[in-house]
């Protein structure tokens, strides 16, 4: 299917009418947040997930990510960021009341980290379901380490209504299905969010300092000293998403290049790497001394080990593989996963940042997205590792479509088209949020000292303290700001229920397995 290629211009006149706007209004936004439990000296939880707060495997609202102690807070879609952020205030409301003295570690980077043991793995029970979630995380272990599955983010997910792909497929569809259509602009959506990946930790990277700890005793010849505790770069925006973070385009000591142009091609290079067997994958064992270290030794044990920093989306049925999910419902939403925890918001991110990115969003779909080469995926790799470790350098020059464009050039370039997108979704409000939202971001581009990273570095260096003092600090303000919050009895009982339910439901499924482990895996594998 042949994707628009109308100028911005064009396209943005096509939707900003009347009929379109309305059916924007049904854009669904959700929102999942990261963020390690730890005790209140700051080390990292090593108590289970809290029975209090459900069952990780089968709670809709509060599981867990790869550690028993990292917590994923996860919303339903909403129509506004502000529905979506002001559920995710509930759930930490809900959190705090339950974790005793415990604190939400403020920072994406984790705190004192006491070698790879200090971080358990997540359980989930001893239903097949369960155990397979369990063992894919004992994988990542082997094949990464702890340390890297212990960095938190925040993912925005954001759709666009069946009404208005409906009404953009008649106007510019060549008499594919509604399906097709939406699944073609998405992923033309996609190539444009990969393209300037490196926009978002710019603008909201919060991460430009880490824990010596991290290092575990290793230096790290990019990382300058800020006293004895603190390794930090002086223009870093988000070292969460450098080179010291997790990154897996080199798997088992190959590259694996995914190619995002459609639907097939996603798919097919995705289930390539899912069956390559790595040599140095197998050297570590899948099943030793009876015991699972890893699902398989390919090079990829499932779709999600493969980390992009945005994927496409659809919510699979319990027994249906994400890829099949795809194949069988279309896109159905994007994943944007290059977002670090705002360390200046209690829940994490806020709400001008929400609107902002809503705008970015739409801007991807309407901007032209020629498919991407695996030369202009190397270029969009290299240049997300250079914004990370040094964004705010006034002179970072960055790699576009084979030239060379300043930072600030490109910038500027995509803010201007986002300011007619921020403008019309003010067009039928009663006050100007998004353009208030787009202006803070447009400082940022002027002054990179307005940044969140640039705001971290100048407030440890002005209080003298270390990165984990700072962050201490901060995760402390957090915790009494939520337990100054009241809940309602109504919404306290409702999320009660749904923990003795995500209880019930776990028990139900570890029942109701009718095969061993071994032939669950063979048949997921097999399917």
């Amino acid at each position: 299917m042949i994707i628009s290629q109308q100028s911005f211009a064009a396209r943005l006149q096509t939707i900003n009418q009347p009929d379109f706007r309305e059916a924007l209004n049904g854009r669904r936004i959700g929102v999942e947040k990261e963020c390690l439990r730890t005790s209140p000296d700051g080390q990292i939880s090593q108590t289970p997930h809290p029975h209090k707060l459900g069952s990780a495997l089968t709670h809709p609202l509060i599981t867990t990510d790869f550690s028993e102690a990292l917590l994923e807070l996860v919303t339903e879609p909403h129509d506004s960021i502000t529905g979506a952020l002001s559920q995710l205030e509930l759930i930490h409301k809900y959190v705090y009341q339950h974790i005793d003295d415990e604190l939400l570690w403020a920072s994406s980077m984790p705190s004192i980290v006491d070698g790879h043991d200090s971080i358990p793995i997540a359980a989930y029970g001893s239903s097949n379901s369960g155990m397979m979630k369990t063992v894919y995380r004992r994988g990542l272990s082997w094949r990464y380490g702890r340390m890297l599955q212990a960095i938190a983010g925040v993912h925005f997910n954001f759709s666009l209504p069946e009404a208005f792909w409906q009404q953009l497929n008649a106007i510019e569809g060549d008499g594919a299905s509604t399906k097709d259509f939406m699944t073609n602009n998405y992923f033309s959506m996609l190539r444009n969010l990969q393209s300037i990946s490196w926009l978002v930790p710019y603008l909201f990277g919060a991460s430009p300092a880490i824990c010596k700890s991290f290092l575990l005793g290793e230096e790290n010849s990019t990382l300058l000293m800020m006293g004895d505790g603190t390794r930090f770069q002086p223009f870093a925006t988000s070292l969460r998403m450098g080179d010291i973070g997790y990154q897996n385009s080199q798997s088992g000591k190959r590259r694996i290049d995914i190619c995002f142009n459609n639907l097939d091609s996603y798919s097919r290079t995705l289930q390539e790497a899912m069956k390559i067997t790595s040599d140095e994958y197998a050297k570590i064992g899948v099943k030793v001394d009876g015991e699972y270290r890893q699902l398989n030794a390919n090079l990829l044990q499932i779709e999600n080990e493969y980390y992009a920093s945005v994927r496409p989306k659809a919510v699979p049925s319990p027994k249906e593989k994400p890829i099949d999910a795809l194949h069988n419902q279309g896109v159905r939403y994007l994943e944007l996963r290059s977002l670090d925890l705002n360390v200046l918001s209690p829940v994490g991110v806020t709400v001008p940042q929400g609107r902002f990115l809503e705008a970015m969003m739409i801007y991807s779909l309407l901007e032209p997205s020629p498919e991407l080469s695996q030369s202009e995926i190397i270029d969009i790799e290299k240049n997300l590792l250079a914004v990370a470790h040094g964004g705010r350098d006034p002179e970072m020059i960055l790699q576009r479509a084979g030239k060379t464009v300043k930072l600030n050039d490109w910038a500027r370039q995509v803010l201007d088209k986002v300011k007619d997108i921020c403008s019309m979704l003010d067009t039928d409000r009663d006050d100007s949020a998004y353009m208030d939202a787009w202006h803070r971001q447009d400082e940022k581009v002027k002054e990179p000292g307005a940044t969140p990273s640039a705001q971290v570095l100048e407030t440890m260096l002005a209080e003298k303290e270390t990165f984990f003092d700072y962050t201490l600090r901060i995760s402390n303000e957090h915790r009494e700001y939520f337990k100054q919050q009241s809940m309602s009895e109504e919404v306290s009982e409702s999320m009660r229920a749904m923990v003795e339910q995500s209880h019930l439901d776990q028990k139900e499924r570890e029942a109701s397995d009718d095969k061993n482990f071994d032939e669950y895996l063979a048949d997921y594998f097999g399917s």
